[in-house]
């Protein structure tokens, strides 16, 4: 059996309590994996072209506020 099997039947075996804070444990995990991401790429200029993308649309008014995109307005 591999390890992610093995894995899979044990949380199948734990509590719901347990399940919800290995979740809980997990998003957090996923979350900082996702800081450390942006951060390298950062720091490594990756994101240079999108933050001067996004700087232009700022100054030039082509942006929408944020809570009537996520509405679809």
């Amino acid at each position: 059996m591999t390890p992610l099997l093995e894995i899979k039947a044990a949380i199948e075996e734990l509590p719901e309590n347990d399940v919800r804070q290995l979740a809980l444990w997990l998003q957090n995990y996923l979350d900082e994996a996702w800081d450390r991401q942006m951060e390298t790429d950062l720091a490594s200029g990756r994101l240079n072209d999108l933050i001067a993308k996004a700087e232009a649309d700022i100054a030039a008014n082509q942006v929408r506020e944020l809570d009537k995109v996520l509405r679809n307005a």
